[in-house]
């Protein structure tokens, strides 16, 4: 098996963002940018001359950086060749790629409903729990497996919240103590990606307040990544319940994740659950 060089992963790169800036030079008339448009043109689309104007920068700077030479750029030049071409926000990120830097962070928006698709995919996970949460691990969405499963109720708005203050979640979790830390550090390394929102000193605040033991382990200054975890619910009615956690981040909503609970393979999980879920229904029903 071959793999490639640094030297030619670069190169690559460099033929990449070559191809993309004539690519969108290509698609755009002097009218569309509001230029004059200065005679026949020997092929469509602005000159590089006219990108360069554009974008505030020189002529042959633009043009080195189109033949992907080794200069240095910035994220400000940036943005400004990607507002010269008109990129999209998708266009903007592979810009950055491509020309080596890391994209900026896409800001996160507020909570706001979720569309009729993404509510379809929540109540197709069923008998499954699954919910929705934004940055701040408020509940955006939430399907009815999930209420059953983990206890949530009406007053339950936020799931780091409910995980300290919930006593019903908390006595059905069976290894409450042991995830506790991780629960705090991966929402630590979530709030420091956002140094600028005050919600997130809002929600350390009260929580601290209402629950000693979130204060003690905030106090830790631990971090951890997102990653797959365990769950373990002892349900009053269903009996042990095992689910594996997966989360995984909506690219059309910065800041928000879909939260998808499996039953453990060989758990009994998949029966249990079935039955339960069952019984939820003739209740509604009824």
């Amino acid at each position: 098996m071959t793999t490639d060089t640094p030297a030619t992963s670069r190169d690559r790169r460099r033929e990449e963002l070559r191809d993309f800036l004539r690519g969108r030079r290509a698609r755009l008339a002097p009218a569309d940018v509001g230029m004059p448009d200065a005679g026949r043109r020997r092929t469509p689309g602005l000159r590089r001359e006219e990108v360069a104007v554009l974008a505030g920068v020189g002529v042959s700077w633009y043009t080195w950086l189109e033949q992907g030479r080794d200069i240095k750029v910035s994220g400000a030049v940036l943005d400004a060749v990607a507002r010269a071409l008109r990129l999209d926000a998708a266009e903007r990120e592979h810009l950055y790629l491509l020309a080596g830097l890391n994209p900026p962070r896409a800001e996160a928006g507020p909570a706001v409903p979720i569309t009729p698709e993404l509510r379809r995919v929540l109540d197709a996970w069923l008998p499954r729990p699954a919910y929705v949460r934004d940055r701040h691990w408020n509940f955006v969405a939430i399907n009815d497996a999930a209420r059953a499963v983990f206890g949530y109720g009406d007053d339950d708005h936020n799931c780091l919240v409910s995980f300290f203050t919930n006593a019903r979640y908390r006595a059905q979790h069976a290894a409450w103590a042991e995830a506790a830390p991780g629960v705090v550090a991966r929402f630590r390394a979530d709030a420091a990606r956002y140094p600028d929102d005050p919600e997130f000193d809002r929600l350390v605040a009260d929580l601290t307040a209402a629950s000693p033991e979130f204060g003690e382990l905030w106090a830790r200054h631990e971090v951890a990544a997102d990653a797959q975890a365990v769950k373990a619910v002892e349900h009053p009615e269903a009996g042990r319940l095992v689910f594996e956690a997966t989360l995984l981040p909506l690219a059309d909503r910065p800041g928000h994740s879909l939260v998808l609970h499996n039953p453990r393979p060989g758990s009994g999980t998949d029966a249990r659950l079935e039955r339960l879920m069952s019984r939820v229904r003739l209740v509604e029903a009824s």
